[in-house]
């Protein structure tokens, strides 16, 4: 599946609290710090920006996909 170019960091946020269980923990300048304790502990800064970046993107959702052991894929079919 192709990576969306238009994603918020905002967006973003909000799927992985909705649909993956992150909650905000704190923000530090414009990055939003989330971390989840299922089905093990994971802290993600998210750049809350008007459109990340792919390769910021890419990241992202490799780390996510690697913390809760799922496919990169179920978090893009989300976006």
């Amino acid at each position: 599946m192709k990576l969306a170019r238009d994603v918020s960091g905002f967006a973003l946020i909000k799927i992985l609290e909705k649909h993956f269980g992150y909650r905000q923990v704190h923000q530090a300048g414009s990055h939003v710090i989330l971390e989840t304790d299922v089905p093990r502990h994971h802290r993600i800064a998210i750049p809350a920006h008007d459109s990340l970046r792919l390769v910021t993107l890419n990241a992202v959702l490799r780390a996510v996909a690697a913390a809760k052991n799922i496919d990169k894929n179920e978090i893009l079919a989300k976006l």
